[in-house]
């Protein structure tokens, strides 16, 4: 595959004004002649596949906008360059728009049903062309088959995984309240390894849930360190991002101090009234980190309320082997669980029912939208944390729900966009149109980041709002062909509108598709094209660095 530009394609370049521009030295702007240059000495012989002309590219790295054509050719790009003058079986006018790499997003909850949507249709229109799933602790096992199985299915987006140590634990105690025997974490530790070599990315944790609550730091030190050894890293939901957040994130620190293994804070934020704010600390305490030598980063979603299972404000130690509701018919156990629960709902959400809002619950699909506070007023009951705390319970016997939960500050969401150390992440679930009432960001978390935060409220710049997205990911997690727009890449890439792409999913309308998105590729094949999701699955699987380890992936 030949990677040279068209003879003259080049040096028009950097003299036409980009969108946005920024005021650069003379020096650097040759040094990004040069970079585009590379290699352009020779033309093409043979048409390539695609050019999307007339555009501005952003090229994922944080270096300034440049108009710049695309060319595309056997799913790789193979030109960049202003005005490309070369043969091509299709050209697209991408003129006012920003070509810039696909998204990729470190933290989905994609897996569950990416066999029932393999066109990803709610990622692939924000722009995003990998999912990374098994975050939280939480994999599917045998990784391996199991993406043998999506390989074989085939999807619009790149997937990849994590291997959870929640599902690692289970496997082996359950979901025991206790540490592991020294047989048991042996055969923990070569789970781990097992999946590493079978393309895990890394171990994930979700320290506030079972059986991940259970485990004390040593524990998840040992696994960290053989997901450590084949080159992996740590990403973690923390144990607790309210009231213990900053010790949650000394424990993450040490974690990767002790393990030797790079180490992410998944969807990093600090909620509870009391603790507004505290962002500042953690992004000092990550600083200090680095100079530690502790390779620790983060991602984010920009929004103010997370989303997950109601049974989250139920205390972890009451779950412990499956046997909540036998606990809960002994009264004196039952009055600890409510007290338990009523402290951590005057913690987060200031004893507001209100600010939980009802995803889904399957035993009643008429509660999905509706808070805390209209389900007990629907219930004639009283506005109160206790009767909240009761209800809760009575709907996880039921069966459970999702819940959205608002407990976050729109200034700590701020402050961490404009930090070092960052990426951006979704936490979001495939859906379809009119199920339920998901969180709104598996619909909008980047176009919000490019409309909201970049264009109206100017926290970060277009080019560090890309890179956060692209290749600040990309490297992260190991993809080395991804990520950036240049010669050579795999050419996943996303067309937009910096002067109108916005996300449009709200709490109240969770399913509205953003805008300003017109074309999405895929290794060069366009999973959306004009807006609209084609049915082409072009996605490849991308596994770890410890399987058939040196290959490009």
């Amino acid at each position: 595959m030949s990677r040279n530009l068209a003879p003259g394609a080049i040096l028009g370049a950097m003299i036409k004004p980009a969108q946005q521009p920024s005021r650069v030295p003379s020096w650097r702007l040759l040094v990004l002649i040069l970079t585009i240059s590379a290699g352009a000495c020779e033309a093409r012989s043979e048409p390539v596949d695609l050019v999307l002309y007339g555009g501005t590219v952003v090229d994922g790295t944080g270096a300034p906008a440049v108009p710049a054509d695309v060319a595309i050719h056997d799913g790789r790009i193979v030109a960049v360059g202003a005005e490309l003058d070369m043969a091509s079986v299709e050209r697209i006018d991408v003129s006012g728009l920003v070509v810039a790499p696909g998204f990729i997003d470190p933290h989905t909850h994609s897996r569950g049903r990416i066999f029932e949507i393999p066109t990803a249709d709610n990622f692939v229109l924000q722009g995003v062309t990998t999912l990374v799933d098994g975050n939280d602790g939480s994999s599917p096992w045998p990784l391996g088959r199991w993406l043998d199985s999506l390989e074989a299915r085939g999807t619009a987006p790149n997937f990849a995984l994590f291997l959870g140590h929640g599902t690692v634990r289970q496997e082996i105690m359950g979901n025991a309240d206790r540490p592991p025997s020294a047989e048991e974490l042996s055969e923990m530790e070569a789970m781990v390894a097992e999946g590493m070599d079978e393309g895990a990315l890394g171990l994930s944790s979700g320290l506030a849930y079972v059986p991940g609550a259970f485990a004390e730091t040593g524990e998840i030190i040992a696994l960290a360190r053989v997901a450590g050894a084949r080159g992996g890293m740590y990403i973690s939901h923390m144990r607790d991002e309210g009231a213990g957040v900053l010790a949650s994130i000394e424990e993450t620190i040490r974690i990767g101090h002790e393990a030797e293994i790079p180490v992410q804070m998944t969807h990093h934020k600090v909620g509870g009234h009391r603790q507004f704010g505290l962002s500042a600390t953690s992004i000092e305490r990550m600083r200090e980190a680095h100079v530690e030598g502790v390779d620790v980063t983060f991602d984010q979603y920009p929004y103010t309320a997370s989303s997950t299972g109601l049974s989250f404000l139920i205390p972890a130690w009451a779950k412990a082997g499956d046997s909540l509701q036998a606990r809960l018919e002994d009264p004196q156990t039952r009055t600890r669980v409510l007290d338990d629960m009523r402290a951590f709902i005057d913690e987060r959400f200031a004893n507001d029912p209100s600010r939980v809002q009802l995803v889904s619950c399957e035993f009643d699909p008429e509660l999905a939208g509706l808070t805390m506070a209209d389900a007990l007023a629907s219930r004639e009951r009283p506005s109160n944390v206790t009767a909240m705390a009761e209800l809760v319970l009575e709907f996880d016997r039921l069966g459970g729900c999702g819940a959205i939960l608002h407990s976050y500050d729109e200034g700590d969401v701020e402050r961490f966009l404009s930090a070092e150390h960052g990426m951006i992440g979704s936490d979001g679930r495939l859906s379809l149109p009119g199920e339920g009432s998901p969180h709104p960001r598996g619909y909008g978390t980047y176009p919000r980041v490019l409309g909201r935060y970049v264009r109206e409220r100017g926290v970060i710049s277009l080019e560090e709002a890309v890179r956060r997205m692209t290749s600040a990911p990309a490297d992260r997690l190991g993809f080395r062909e991804r990520g950036r727009v240049r010669v050579g890449a795999v050419a996943d890439l996303v067309v937009f509108d910096a002067s109108t792409v916005l996300d449009q999913a709200t709490f109240q309308e969770p399913h509205r598709t953003p805008i300003g998105i017109p074309h999405v590729f895929v290794g060069g094949v366009a999973v959306v094209r004009d807006g609209i999701v084609t049915d082409m699955r072009p996605g490849e699987v991308l596994r770890g660095p410890a399987w058939r380890a040196g290959e490009p992936r």
